[in-house]
Protein backbone atom coordinates (compact mmCIF):
# COMPACT_ATOMS: atom_id res chain seq x y z
CA UNK A 1 0.00 0.00 0.00
CA UNK A 2 1.02 3.28 -0.55
CA UNK A 3 0.94 5.84 1.93
CA UNK A 4 1.13 9.57 0.27
CA UNK A 5 1.44 12.53 2.47
CA UNK A 6 0.99 16.29 1.88
CA UNK A 7 4.07 18.83 1.74
CA UNK A 8 2.82 19.38 5.60
CA UNK A 9 2.93 15.69 6.86
CA UNK A 10 5.86 14.81 5.04
CA UNK A 11 7.81 18.15 6.29
CA UNK A 12 6.49 16.92 10.14
CA UNK A 13 8.19 13.76 9.42
CA UNK A 14 11.60 15.34 8.26
CA UNK A 15 14.51 14.46 10.51
CA UNK A 16 17.29 16.58 9.86
CA UNK A 17 21.12 14.38 10.44
CA UNK A 18 23.96 16.66 11.67
CA UNK A 19 27.17 15.01 9.90
CA UNK A 20 30.62 14.51 12.54
CA UNK A 21 32.48 17.93 12.20
CA UNK A 22 30.03 20.48 12.42
CA UNK A 23 29.85 22.79 15.24
CA UNK A 24 27.00 21.83 17.22
CA UNK A 25 25.63 22.29 20.89
CA UNK A 26 23.17 20.32 22.84
CA UNK A 27 22.44 16.72 22.45
CA UNK A 28 22.56 14.15 19.58
CA UNK A 29 21.79 10.45 18.96
CA UNK A 30 23.47 8.77 16.78
CA UNK A 31 21.61 7.93 13.61
CA UNK A 32 23.01 4.12 13.67
CA UNK A 33 23.25 2.91 16.88
CA UNK A 34 21.07 5.54 19.50
CA UNK A 35 24.28 6.99 21.30
CA UNK A 36 23.31 9.57 23.07
CA UNK A 37 25.93 12.51 23.63
CA UNK A 38 25.81 16.27 24.78
CA UNK A 39 28.19 18.05 22.33
CA UNK A 40 29.17 21.70 23.16
CA UNK A 41 32.30 22.19 20.09
CA UNK A 42 32.43 20.08 16.75
CA UNK A 43 29.88 16.16 16.64
CA UNK A 44 32.66 13.75 16.64
CA UNK A 45 32.09 9.95 14.99
CA UNK A 46 29.77 8.20 17.12
CA UNK A 47 32.10 6.29 19.55
CA UNK A 48 30.40 3.20 20.04
CA UNK A 49 29.31 2.40 16.13
CA UNK A 50 32.07 5.09 14.31
CA UNK A 51 28.84 6.34 12.52
CA UNK A 52 29.24 9.94 11.20
CA UNK A 53 25.45 11.18 11.43
CA UNK A 54 23.64 12.50 14.39
CA UNK A 55 20.07 13.50 15.37
CA UNK A 56 19.16 16.15 17.83
CA UNK A 57 17.38 15.56 20.55
CA UNK A 58 14.66 17.88 21.86
CA UNK A 59 15.67 19.23 25.01
CA UNK A 60 13.35 19.34 28.29
CA UNK A 61 14.36 19.55 31.84
CA UNK A 62 11.71 16.63 32.47
CA UNK A 63 13.27 14.09 30.17
CA UNK A 64 15.15 12.05 32.30
CA UNK A 65 12.85 12.43 35.18
CA UNK A 66 10.46 10.86 33.21
CA UNK A 67 12.28 8.21 31.92
CA UNK A 68 13.98 8.05 35.14
CA UNK A 69 9.95 7.37 36.44
CA UNK A 70 9.07 4.73 33.80
CA UNK A 71 12.74 2.36 34.86
CA UNK A 72 11.01 2.32 38.32
CA UNK A 73 7.91 1.27 37.40
CA UNK A 74 9.36 -1.17 35.34
CA UNK A 75 11.28 -2.85 38.32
Amino acid sequence: MVQRLTVIEADAEFVEFWPAGSQAKGEFRCADCGYGAIVTAALPRCPMCGCESWEATTWSPFRRAAMAADVRAWL
